[in-house]
């Protein structure tokens, strides 16, 4: 690009002129019509810098007044197959391409007659207009000339453009996807945004284009050409044999899958109380979860737009990280008898738990932080709850003995990924701690029912009704006879009522703790689902893949001398890429917001730890 391009800064946003103006109404006829007033903007692709003299094959945009250069063709060639090669790539790509132009590269070209030559080539490929770009010996500076032939012809004198010669990166551009507008940032400081509508044409040209980048310069073949190469024969090589060979495996995997699915369909599983358990376990939740993810990334249906094809490559990272951190934690518990330890401690910590929880009812039915409780609900619930725990103890004594082995089994699942893990441990948890969910039922039915109970009686006192029928609250006449028990209800409920909360005020913060630990459990297994693992690397590794826009950088501005600019990629923000690419979740659990968990608190509704088909959302 120059030797001494690199040390030339940008200059201030007026000092250069945008690069995709916008058209006026019925300039922009379609072929090569020419928009007065326009500076013709040559997009030409930095590996082209060096090569050899020959001609400019590309694509010609008159809405944008602009020339995208694909490749040079070198000579020698015979005109007729550089034609059929162009007339094959149209076919193929949709493209139109042509020959825009001449390139004349004086270092390498010493021959006087060699730009004569090139500038008769204009009347064997007949373009509007046409470009002759030319770098010369000894210095580094370009020029650049675009002739209108048909209007020289017309007016008897020579019809020239000013041209702004713009680099760009062909294999960046190749490879990254433009973002849609929908999407993208707002402009960042300090750089030159262009619009996406300008933008859209040159890396959509570039795209389609890929069937020209087939054959180079170095291949035995009748028209050479210098583009952006590949990564060598023998990487293309393997390439086409794991396409070849990802066809059969994807299909037999896709049969698999199908019959899993159809497994998972059956009507047996439809039966209650199957259903029910099935969807209220995390694990059944998260398996058809992952199988449709399998069923997706194996499906021989070919992505239609870089947004499936990304979803697709996100869910197979998504996928792998899952499976190999599953192993990982598979290896760490059959390592030194993990299993058989944690299988030990878990009874001794099940009954240290039991245990706390007798000295905690023992507390509550004496007199808990000096409170003067109903001394007969008081010994009636405590005594209730206190057989629950014997009956949890017994029964966690009886499976003592089986505990080792369903760990194991249980340990086998992590091959199957960690989210199942992971759904497998919330499961135990929830199963483990059945006695306190059972407290806590108990408590919050009882509370609501008293809850419930002193607003009717309350709206009896103000000569009110809950009307059914039309869900309101209409005015009533009571005898004297329904107020008297009325009152006498009213005052039982008021005084009964200090105990039932305490009970159930500590049962719900025991629920509300294991809620919690589930809670983190499934917001692990969410991010683990959900974040586009393989867009963050991309966006990491090579940004240009995730473009937002370009800036253009100012390598060359003088007085009779063409502008020459240097076309770079924005990225995209790292905040725009988890939110245009973050995956579905499982949604298996409950989104309450604080407003509703307190409401649910406050009337003693249940709080579940899946979610519920009736639930409101707020």
């Amino acid at each position: 690009l120059g030797a001494a391009s690199t040390d030339v800064l940008p200059g201030p946003p007026d000092a250069v002129p945008d690069p995709f103006p916008s058209l006026p109404l019925g300039d922009a006829a379609g072929g090569s019509s020419r928009v007065p007033g326009m500076v013709l903007k040559a997009f030409f692709p930095t590996c082209c810098a060096s090569a050899d003299s020959g001609l400019l094959v590309g694509r010609w945009v008159p809405e944008q007044n602009s020339a995208v250069i694909l490749a040079v063709v070198h000579f020698p060639f015979i005109p007729i197959q550089v034609k059929e090669l162009l007339a094959q790539v149209q076919k193929v790509s949709q493209v139109q391409v042509a020959v825009l132009g001449t390139w004349c590269h004086r270092q390498q070209e010493p021959e006087e007659s060699l730009g004569h030559f090139l500038e008769g080539l204009g009347a064997i490929f007949s373009h509007d207009p046409w470009l002759q770009l030319c770098r010369e010996r000894g210095t580094r500076f370009w020029s650049c000339k675009a002739t209108y032939h048909q209007m020289s012809n017309t007016l008897g004198t020579s019809t020239e453009d000013q041209v702004m010669l713009i680099f760009y990166d062909q294999r960046k551009l190749l490879l990254s996807w433009l973002h849609p507008p929908a999407v993208l940032p707002g402009c960042q400081g300090g750089e030159t945004a262009t619009s996406t509508g300008g933008l859209a044409d040159i890396f959509d040209t570039v795209a389609r284009s890929e069937v020209l980048f087939q054959n180079d310069q170095f291949d035995e073949v009748p028209v050479r050409l210098s583009h952006w190469q590949s990564e060598g024969v023998e990487a293309s090589i393997l390439v086409e044999l794991a396409k070849r060979a990802s066809g059969p495996v994807c299909l037999l995997l896709t049969s698999l899958l199908s019959l899993l699915s159809a497994a998972s369909a059956c009507r047996l599983w439809k039966l209650w109380p199957l259903s029910f358990i099935r969807s209220k376990l995390s694990t059944c939740e998260q398996l058809q979860h992952r199988l449709k993810h399998l069923s997706l990334i194996f499906s021989t249906e070919k992505a239609q737009s870089p947004m499936q094809l990304m979803r697709k490559a996100n869910m197979l990272v998504s996928v792998l990280l899952d499976v190999a951190l599953g192993l990982l934690l598979l290896s760490w518990l059959h390592s030194n008898n993990r299993i058989g330890q944690l299988a030990n401690a878990l009874v001794p910590v099940a009954d240290h738990v039991a245990e706390e929880l007798q000295h905690l009812l023992q507390w509550l039915m004496g007199a808990p932080a000096g409170l003067k409780m109903n001394r007969a609900l008081d010994q009636v619930l405590g005594r209730f709850f206190l057989y629950h725990i014997h009956l949890w103890i017994s029964y966690i004594h009886l499976m003592s003995p089986f505990i080792e082995h369903i760990l194991w089994h249980v340990g086998l699942s992590a091959c199957l990924g960690l989210t199942v893990a992971l759904s497998i441990l919330s499961d135990i948890i929830a199963l483990l701690t059945f006695h306190i969910y059972c407290f806590y039922v108990y408590g919050a039915r009882l509370y609501c029912l008293k809850i419930y109970g002193l607003s009717s009686l309350w709206r009896l006192f103000r000569g009110k009704k809950w009307n059914v029928l039309r869900q309101r609250v209409d005015s009533c006449s009571y005898d004297l006879d329904q107020l008297f028990i009325g009152t006498l209800l009213f005052t039982v409920l008021v005084f009964l009522l200090p105990t039932t909360a305490l009970y159930y005020l500590v049962f719900t913060l025991l629920r509300l703790l294991v809620i919690t630990v589930q809670g983190l459990i499934h917001l692990l297994v969410d991010l683990i689902n959900s974040l586009p693992l393989y867009s963050l690397g991309l966006r990491l590794c090579r940004p240009y893949r995730l473009a937002a826009g370009v800036k253009f950088r100012v390598l060359e501005q003088e007085a009779g001398r063409p502008l020459r600019l240097l076309m770079q990629i924005n990225p995209l923000p790292y905040s725009y890429v988890v939110h245009t690419y973050r995956l579905p979740s499982c949604g298996c659990h409950p989104k309450h917001s604080w407003g509703s968990l307190c409401r649910k608190l406050f009337f003693g509704e249940l709080i579940y730890p899946w979610r519920q088909r009736e639930d409101k959302q707020d």
